[in-house]
């Protein structure tokens, strides 16, 4: 697979005026060029700039992290070298190792990585400052088709397994808390965004009816008239014409006008939309939990 610099910054966090300076000042990568002359990165290039992010995080100079060789990194993350790091440090060094480990199809270590920031973190911590944020970081690579499918549907089915294992620890409805009735549209068919919403509900207590990926509007409807829902939430991540995005939210808040609507995902879409009082934009997850906890 490869990689342009601006997917570097997507996957490792690290901008691209920092990656052109550790590669000039300290010879951190060694990227290929075109024909064309246009530079490169291959899968080792990614997984060697995720290790030396990782590095840097847990406290070590990037002048000393860039002149280690790739097994030398290796050994040092394997130790306890995050045991003592501030935690948004230690966040981003979750994120760096989970993702690299998941680039190379290792699922032991991102299973590792997962449980050792749930043991330091706790799991709500680990699922709003760790997997949130690494979905958001690798969520553009996904829509552009620039991380390999295969590395997206391994990361992923990984991600789904343990919030499946989170959803089922949570307790039940408490008293006083609303109904919610989650679903993507039909045409979608990335859920993690809304397990973790799944998640974040039920262990705040809410009732959740939960319908998951490719739901056609006929089948929500059925299921707002059998279960009553107060909110509706849905996530459209797909890049999409205005048009047809706006007939969407249209429908739905003509469809269902005595529920709120909460909608998350792809900004750049919503934000071109004229929405009825009814329908809400979620465009940050202290957003979401700001609303579920009044």
């Amino acid at each position: 697979m490869n990689y342009s610099i601006s997917d570097l910054e997507q996957l490792s966090g690290v901008s691209v005026h920092n990656i052109r300076i550790w590669e000039r000042r300290y010879g951190a990568l060694s990227p290929s060029r075109t024909p064309g002359n246009v530079r490169f990165y291959d899968d080792d290039q990614l997984k060697r700039l995720l290790s030396i992010a990782g590095l840097y995080h847990a406290g070590y100079k990037i002048s000393k992290a860039c002149r280690l060789s790739s097994d030398d990194m290796g050994k040092l993350l394997k130790e306890e070298v995050d045991n003592t790091l501030p935690a948004e440090n230690r966040y981003s060094y979750f994120i760096s190792q989970i993702i690299s480990n998941a680039l190379v199809f290792d699922e032991r270590g991102v299973n590792d990585h997962i449980a050792k920031s749930f043991r330091q973190n706790g799991v709500a911590e680990t699922y709003k400052f760790v997997i949130y944020p690494m979905l958001v970081r690798i969520g553009l690579m996904w829509l552009t088709e620039s991380l390999c499918p295969a590395q997206e549907h391994f990361l992923s089915s990984i991600i789904r397994q343990k919030l499946f294992a989170a959803i089922d620890g949570t307790v039940g409805q408490q008293a006083g808390k609303q109904k919610w009735l989650l679903f993507l549209p039909e045409d979608e068919d990335h859920d993690i965004g809304l397990l973790l919403a799944n998640y974040l509900l039920r262990a705040a207590g809410h009732q959740v009816v939960y319908l998951g990926a490719k739901v056609p509007l006929t089948a929500v409807s059925n299921t707002v008239t059998a279960t009553q829902p107060h909110n509706l939430m849905l996530f459209m991540t797909r890049v999409r014409p205005i048009d047809d995005a706006q007939l969407y939210v249209t429908r739905l808040a003509a469809l269902f006008p005595s529920a709120q609507i909460y909608i998350s995902g792809n900004k750049n879409v919503m934000s071109g939309l004229k929405c009825a009082d009814n329908i809400h934009w979620l465009a940050t997850l202290p957003d979401f939990e700001k609303l579920i906890s009044e």
